[in-house]
């Protein structure tokens, strides 16, 4: 199920054709894989900025095809193939360029992810002479390198504005998701969770499926659940989660997200269904504090009691600070511990705030992430002429003239109104010069032609 956090496999297996057609699969290191494909697809003296941004781009769509298990939910005993129609060009035993191995050594365990997303992006490229396509051209990055594009701005130049680095991705063995007992009523823990949160979203697309509470308890609901799910998608209508069923899930969940396309709606730290053995705490880093961090850095914007803070994965003091104030904020003990009541209130709030105003397109049409809310959100501010070295100064600049409340925070109130504002400040431009003809007009009046 892709609802791990992504590692850079020790091995990847290679299909030596298209995916249906019989070929030699062959086990390589992830490392040589991508010093393979890089030797293949790109010339060695290419800019090294060019080269950076397509060995990432090389190293992003080989994890997310591990990620999502893109071949093996098929049924396949692969993990990717080396056609270029579906994937990346693979040569079986060809010589590596020593300038592009060089820089895949210090590359292979980096990727490239969408802000917000959990997901290695699927960097879809292609050279840009012959074939073109929607995600990087080879000889473009070449173009822009010698323009002095660096290797980042490259790729936000294919893949968007909105998108990270994430550096030395953790290493591990190859991870089959399928838990390795079938599920049924009595089961219960992280694998059941998981069933459970993919359903709920499958469940979207496909409202047959009844909408399940995620608590880790393989009950009644998740059979019944599992039961539809088995009858659409013509399984065995057993209720019971054994392989084929599990590896069906992750293959819709992972289809209906998109998560193997560049266009992907992307899996996000709160859909990860963590367990909590221990509260977070001072001195805990990764991706659960990076997930809780991200979390309230949105709350922040809405509450006026919580201060801001960065999102770095570590729990220093600043995190600590924001877990008491929304702690004190709740009415609960202010220990600056996240704990699982913690926890769950602060995703509360947080999906009340995402499903109520960061995903309210009336609001805010071409917003995706909570980052491009608040940048929006400045542009349209200064459009309007209140500024301040800060967002917060330009807020309370904004609400203070328009009778709100002075909090400097962005409330579903302060956000109506700057919407507002906005809209009318661009109709009122666009109309400005077209409403008065410049003479009068009169019987026989005519357009020009």
């Amino acid at each position: 199920m892709a609802q791990r956090l992504p590692y850079v496999p020790s091995f990847i297996t290679v299909h030596l054709a298209p995916p249906s057609v019989p070929a030699e699969n062959v086990t390589v290191s992830f490392q040589d894989y991508v010093k393979n494909v890089a030797s293949s697809e790109v010339y060695p003296t290419w800019n090294e900025n060019a080269l950076r941004a397509n060995i990432l781009a090389i190293t992003s769509f080989a994890l997310n095809r591990v990620y999502t298990e893109y071949y093996r939910v098929r049924g396949y005993p692969f993990d990717i193939t080396s056609s270029t129609a579906y994937d990346q060009q693979f040569y079986k035993g060809r010589n590596y360029f020593s300038t592009i191995s060089r820089l895949v050594d210090e590359l292979f365990d980096d990727y490239i992810r969408r802000i917000g997303f959990v997901e290695p992006l699927a960097a879809k490229f292609c050279n840009g002479t012959t074939a073109t396509c929607e995600g990087l051209s080879q000889w473009g990055s070449q173009n822009l390198a010698v323009q002095g594009y660096g290797w980042l701005q490259i790729l936000k130049r294919y893949y968007g504005q909105n998108i990270e680095i994430v550096p030395n991705a953790p290493k591990a063995d190859a991870q089959e998701s399928y838990p390795g007992v079938a599920l049924r009523v009595g089961s219960r823990g992280r694998s059941v969770a998981l069933i459970q949160t993919a359903l709920n979203r499958i469940s979207q697309s496909f409202p047959a499926i009844p909408k399940l509470t995620v608590d880790g308890i393989f009950g009644p609901g998740t059979e019944a659940a599992v039961r539809i799910f088995q009858q659409v998608f013509g399984l065995v209508n057993d209720g019971i989660v054994g392989r084929q069923t599990w590896y069906e899930v992750e293959r819709v969940y992972a289809g209906v997200l998109q998560l193997s396309e560049l266009r992907s709606q992307g899996l996000r730290y709160e859909d990860l269904g963590w367990e909590f053995p221990e509260p977070l705490r001072v001195g805990d880093r990764g991706d659960r504090v990076r997930q809780l961090q991200y979390m309230l850095s949105v709350v922040a914007q809405f509450v006026q009691e919580l201060p801001s803070l960065s999102v770095d994965g570590i729990f220093g003091p600043v995190t600590r600070d924001a877990v008491a104030a929304f702690q004190g904020y709740e009415g609960f003990a202010a220990t600056g511990e996240a704990d699982d009541r913690t926890w769950d209130a602060i995703y509360d709030l947080y999906s009340g705030i995402d499903d109520r105003v960061l995903q309210n397109r009336a609001l805010f049409p071409s917003f995706d992430t909570a980052a491009t809310t608040v940048a929006n959100a400045r542009a349209r501010l200064n459009a309007l002429g209140y500024s301040g070295s800060n967002l917060q100064q330009a807020l309370q600049a904004f609400q203070r003239a328009n009778g709100l409340s002075v909090n400097g925070r962005l409330t579903d109130a302060s956000a109506q109104a700057i919407t507002s504002q906005y809209q009318a400040l661009n109709y009122s431009n666009s109309t400005r010069m077209t409403q008065y003809p410049g003479s009068a007009l009169s019987i026989g009046s005519r357009d020009a032609r």
